[in-house]
């Protein structure tokens, strides 16, 4: 099984509060035990470029060295798996566009999730994504005002 992190996903693991982080623990503990107990295997996590970029804006922008090593530390990885924007993904992310209704920023991630197959599911915390049918969700249920 593959977890696909959005980068609402990844902000949340690197530099999310206490309460993000754990929903995030607790899904991919689910995910896990999920994988475990199916033939699916072992949980791999993967991103796309486009989460690279999204999640290195914030520290780049407030001039936050720290956080921009911790976004570092954890895009090196050595068993991160990522999907590169190149034009199958690209297609498949201008046809779920259109046909959903998605920013851009979204249908990208989408295409890129999809690129794995049915063995892939994404984490985020956006519920945009729930317009795609296609798309497997582990959607991060957390009470935003507590957050």
């Amino acid at each position: 099984m593959i977890a696909f992190l959005d980068a609402s996903a990844v902000i949340y693991a690197v530099e999310g509060t206490s309460v993000w982080a754990e929903a995030l623990k607790r899904e991919f503990r689910q995910l896990a035990d999920s994988a475990r107990t199916s033939a699916e295997g072992d949980l791999q996590m993967a991103i796309s470029r486009l989460s690279w970029l999204e999640c290195r804006v914030g520290p780049l922008r407030r001039r936050d060295a720290v956080a921009m090593a911790r976004f570092d530390t954890f895009f090196r990885q050595p068993d991160l798996e990522w999907v590169e924007l190149i034009p199958a993904v690209v297609e498949q992310a201008t046809l779920l566009r259109a046909k959903h209704n998605l920013r851009t920023p979204d249908a990208l991630q989408a295409a890129s999730c999809l690129h794995f197959g049915s063995a892939a599911v994404m984490v985020t915390g956006d519920s945009d994504f729930q317009r795609v049918p296609a798309l497997r969700l582990a959607l991060l249920n957390v009470d935003r005002a507590n957050a």
